[in-house]
């Protein structure tokens, strides 16, 4: 039932979709149909391009991933739990947090030029801020009772981190890292925009310049569901690591 439940509005949608595009109230050259796009993506498949694609792009999105959810989560628990570092660090992460990763990609090129480093830095940028933020208000939150509680116990301060700071503050950190999931989807996309000879983002850059609607549907189509597996994966492995955490509900 659950399997119906989730299949059957996709299902509408593509009847919906096929109806208009094959009626002719709209151009089907620019709104191809679906049993087009899937051609379009048997066509991905068979030539070989979606898998090499894929690969180049899991491995820029993971390596800008790791890499920024790590720097976030060391960082925020540092801003959050101790007052010296949050006077000195949070008034210069708010400061570039507002700015729109994309923005920097200029300035990135400049840097790094247009090659994997450029790439991989502009994921971990856009990466960082949602994760060090929840990590910081996580940590900051706390229950001191819980804290008073663990010092009865253990006079170690690195064990009542580990042990009651650490696991307190892990809604915060998953909530931060699965917002970081899907930024990191949309800069891979726009990373690929720059310079880049192979990647998802850069076949649907090819596709739009050949004039290939379906196959930039049907690439764009694989990216979004590259994001949600992502993420329902994420949150499902944490919820069977810490089985304290189902309130999560990773659908």
């Amino acid at each position: 039932m659950k399997v119906i439940r989730l299949v059957t509005p996709i299902l509408i949608l593509l009847l919906i979709w096929e109806l208009i595009s094959r009626s002719g109230w709209v151009n089907a050259a620019l709104f191809p149909p679906p049993t087009k796009v899937i051609l379009a993506l048997v066509e991905l498949i068979r030539s070989g391009e979606l898998f090499h694609d894929l690969r180049a792009s899991y491995v820029r999105l993971l390596l800008g991933l790791s890499s920024g959810a790590l720097a976030g989560v060391a960082l925020g628990l540092l801003t959050g739990r101790f007052k010296p570092f949050e006077d000195a660090l949070s008034p210069l992460i708010q400061l570039f947090r507002p700015l729109p990763p994309v923005a920097i990609i200029p300035l990135v090129i400049v840097w790094f030029g247009i090659g994997e480093t450029a790439k991989i830095f502009s994921i971990a940028f856009a990466v960082f801020f949602p994760v060090w933020l929840n990590t910081h208000l996580g940590a900051g939150q706390v229950p001191q009772r819980l804290l008073w509680s663990a010092s009865t116990l253990t006079t170690s301060r690195v064990r009542i981190f580990w042990r009651v700071i650490l696991p307190a503050s892990l809604p915060f950190i998953v909530a931060g890292v699965r917002i970081g999931i899907a930024v990191a989807f949309v800069m891979v996309f726009v990373a690929e925009l720059m310079g880049a000879s192979e990647g998802i983002g850069y076949e649907i850059s090819i596709a739009h310049l050949s004039y290939r609607i379906d196959k930039m549907i049907a690439a764009l189509a694989v990216l979004g569901a590259s994001g949600a597996v992502a993420d329902y994966a994420f949150a499902k492995g944490i919820v069977w690591k810490y089985p304290w955490l189902k309130f999560s509900r990773a659908k």
